[in-house]
């Protein structure tokens, strides 16, 4: 599996904001930026983005954004209260990953690199080796290594790092408290918390995407159709006639889709102006390197 082939994003959703890259490697945000996490104007040859997320609480909403250049270095801005945007000297980066203060970065040699909340040991990765996609949880990390299995750190109280008995894995993804991955076959397995249903994903077909919001796990399947289940508290998961789709990204409260024609999808929470993209246009497609 090549590197960053299964985890790199050209739409993003955070806690209150939503950013997305455009074909000429600029990138666009809306929403909440009270601490700068949509100040993206002036970045330029970005190939992919990741947005900070939290589940939605009183104490929570500061987010950060993390953009990723075709030359292999790495931009942030927002909040860098536990230095999560310390990422100048990255060089070598295929793919990256945001999650509640912290930012992984995947290098080319299999390896990953982490700045951030070290509390929870989610920044723990300096061991990991042979890694092909990343991705953040609230408390917990996760990586997919090139032979198919997955690893995890972190805060694994609810079971969300239980994955090392995975196997076959294509994709892998982590909400707040649960991660979810994508088999060959395209279907889908899941572990941590059950309570709010984004751990509901067993009878899941022919799936080619996934992505996980804090309590809610989101889907593409091979016909560009978008399924998704968990909390719907704000109407996050009513994409069941969203069609042609080959991206999505999933927030604290909102869902994003971007179709093949370019338009862009949301659902959810709408608060901040996050869910302010239906005027988006010229947005990068997702490819596999």
């Amino acid at each position: 599996m090549e590197r960053g082939a299964a985890g790199r994003s050209v739409l993003a959703a955070g806690r209150r904001h939503s950013v997305a890259v455009r074909w000429d490697g600029t990138v666009v945000a809306v929403g909440d930026s009270r601490a700068g996490e949509c100040d993206v104007d002036r970045w330029d040859g970005v190939v992919a983005v990741a947005a900070g997320n939290v589940h939605t609480a009183p104490n929570t909403g500061r987010s950060h954004t993390v953009g990723l250049r075709v030359d292999g270095t790495v931009l942030a801005t927002g909040w860098n209260g536990d230095r999560q945007c310390e990422v100048r000297g990255w060089r070598g980066v295929v793919e990256v990953a945001a999650g509640w203060r912290r930012t992984l970065g995947l290098l080319a040699d299999g390896t990953v690199l982490a700045t951030g909340r070290a509390a929870e040991g989610a920044c723990d990765v300096a061991a990991w080796r042979d890694i092909a996609a990343i991705s953040c949880g609230d408390w917990h990390s996760v990586g997919l290594r090139s032979d198919g299995t997955a690893v995890g750190v972190g805060n694994g109280g609810r079971g969300q790092c239980a994955v090392g008995s995975w196997d076959d894995l294509v994709a892998i993804a982590a909400g707040s408290v649960h991660t979810v991955g994508l088999r060959a076959d395209g279907r889908v397995v899941a572990t941590g918390a059950a309570s709010s249903g984004a751990t509901a994903v067993d009878r899941w077909r022919d799936v080619v995407a996934i992505v996980a919001g804090s309590h809610h796990t989101v889907a593409i399947d091979a016909s560009g159709r978008v399924r998704a289940t968990g909390d719907d508290g704000h109407g996050q998961c009513a994409v069941e006639d969203w069609t042609d789709v080959v991206a999505v990204a999933a927030g604290s409260t909102h869902t994003l889709g971007l179709r093949a024609d370019g338009t862009v999808l949301s659902a959810g929470d709408d608060a901040d102006g996050r869910r302010d993209v239906a005027s988006w246009s010229g947005l990068l497609r997702p490819t596999t390197g």
